[in-house]
């Protein structure tokens, strides 16, 4: 009976030790990330996963430093990144939010350079507008400058805002502010309550149906990135990620599964 009892704490204890397997990076790949990790772990008990944000910054220099397995990152790599591996696991774009009791239904390119250097600072229907940033090292900030050709041109008085959830807040609380985050993220919020709607964007909504169809001009591929060939655990995940059962669960959260997108 004793050999019985102490054969079970070492396995228990052996159980609790395991090391998790850590993801980090992109707050916007983080949340369908989470759901996925839970789906994940209730056919593997035996392994935790513990998922951190921080931007696609953070998740690059994870990896790399040896602090994550497996990196989040909203965006292409970048020509200094050429030697990790990508696994894309999703596409998503990035929309204009404002308020919900905003009248404006839609944007251009030309209102948007506007308003984030400072040439417009006022709404047609009146107010001033308070425009809503990302802090510098998130993907989605770049995406955003890059498109609009916006680097170092960013008005000063910016509130900057780090995750799509404190932005999407930011702008719930405040009937003149502007901010871009991931569509995915935003049709969320909407379908949660959230008083905050989409602009369209050129006359194209921001939808699922527009980023997988590739008619919607700011979009982006979702990647978990890896500094070599995946394997254990890190190797799993990517699969059930990217397998019917993580896809399906990839939809669910309003981003595009990989089967869906129109080839780039």
């Amino acid at each position: 009976m004793w050999g019985a009892m102490i054969l079970s704490w070492l396995l228990a204890c052996n159980s609790t030790s395991t090391e998790p397997l850590v993801l980090a990076g992109s707050s916007t790949i983080r949340p369908v990330v989470e759901v996925i990790a839970e789906a994940f772990e209730a056919q593997h008990p035996e392994l935790r996963i513990e998922v951190q944000g921080g931007g696609s910054g953070v998740g690059v220099a994870s990896i790399r430093s040896g602090l994550a397995q497996v990196g989040m990152v909203s965006r292409s790599l970048a020509p200094d990144e050429t030697e990790l591996q990508t696994h894309t696991i999703a596409y998503d774009g990035i929309a204009l939010i404002v308020h919900r009791d905003n009248p404006t239904e839609g944007t251009t390119r030309p209102e948007v350079v506007a308003i984030y250097t400072g040439e417009l600072r006022s709404w047609p229907h009146g107010g001033a507008i308070t425009g809503v940033n990302k802090e510098e090292g998130r993907s989605t900030r770049e995406l955003f400058a890059r498109h609009f050709g916006l680097e170092g041109r960013f008005r000063s008085d910016l509130v900057v805002i780090g995750p799509n959830g404190q932005a999407i807040a930011t702008v719930a609380a405040d009937p003149a502010a502007i901010a871009y985050v991931s569509i995915g993220s935003a049709l969320g919020a909407v379908a949660d309550g959230v008083e905050v709607k989409l602009l369209s964007l050129d006359g194209i909504e921001p939808t699922v149906g527009a980023v997988a169809s590739g008619r919607y001009p700011l979009s982006r591929e979702l990647n978990l990135v890896t500094t070599s060939e995946p394997s254990g655990a890190a190797a799993d995940f990517i699969a059930f990620v990217r397998s019917p059962e993580g896809q399906r669960l990839v939809a669910a959260e309003n981003f595009v599964p990989i089967a869906d997108a129109a080839a780039p």
